[in-house]
């Protein structure tokens, strides 16, 4: 069963964090943490009673973004403390990652009223990317389609069933959104939809990704990396991660 934890300040808006493994395959010394939570039962002082600093980008921000900062935040600081028993909240550093604190890999993830943190130290685990996204609807794949997936992937799309486009795309979107989160802090360098490519994925959850990219001498055009996913209640969650 997933373990409960609710700490004496928890606000309405995200009333308990669970810590389980949403995905098809266990990974050794990782820990994830995944909230629902409510914008619109975010309260006025939520981020305070929370003991979470919000940037000023947050501040401004309207109540979604400000409920899924704080529900991601929380996941984070959460899946720290079961990790290794310490109390920290990423910021977010100035490329828009959150910054992790020394020896820690993670990443944090939300949509539509769920959010996700996983972390791990980076002597097990060097980059750690996770995503969620809302299923598209097929109209929407195929609208999408060609912003997302490069010819390789489209013929692919194009010579399988019709009913599998808004899997394939939410897929394609997603696991190059996880690979993205996984190798940046690695690399430093920006990469795009189009460098990379999702050879293959499987109904058990497994998927395999090609770099079309020279990021560094380790991470260059040609290499691949495994991936994995589920799908639940509407939405994909896909994870890539890089040993240590």
């Amino acid at each position: 069963m997933p373990g409960m934890t609710q700490p004496t300040e928890l606000p309405e808006c995200c009333p308990a964090l669970t810590a389980h493994w949403p995905l098809p395959k266990g990974l050794a010394e990782v820990v994830l943490v995944s909230a629902r939570f409510d914008p619109h039962s975010l309260g006025d002082g939520d981020f305070r009673r929370c003991l979470i600093d919000p940037p000023a980008s947050i501040q401004r921000s309207v109540a979604k973004r400000q409920a899924e900062f704080l529900a991601g935040r929380l996941c984070a600081r959460e899946a720290m403390r079961r990790l290794d028993g310490r109390l920290h909240v990423p910021a977010i550093g100035e490329d828009r990652a959150p910054v992790w604190p020394q020896g820690i890999t993670g990443s944090i993830t939300h949509s539509a009223g769920w959010a996700a943190a996983i972390v791990a130290c980076n002597t097990h685990w060097r980059g750690l990317g996770l995503d969620v996204e809302q299923l598209m609807s097929n109209e929407r794949a195929m609208r999408l389609a060609g912003e997302i997936l490069i010819p390789a992937e489209m013929q692919r799309l194009n010579d399988g069933p019709e009913h599998d486009a808004a899997k394939v795309v939410t897929l394609t979107f997603s696991l190059k959104e996880s690979l993205f989160k996984a190798l940046y802090p690695l690399v430093l360098k920006r990469f795009y939809f189009e460098d990379a490519e999702v050879l293959s994925w499987s109904d058990d959850g497994s998927a395999r990704l090609r770099l079309n990219i020279d990021l560094s001498p380790e991470w260059h055009h040609g290499k691949e990396l495994d991936a994995q996913f589920s799908v639940q209640d509407g939405q994909l969650l896909s994870l890539v991660a890089i040993a240590g």
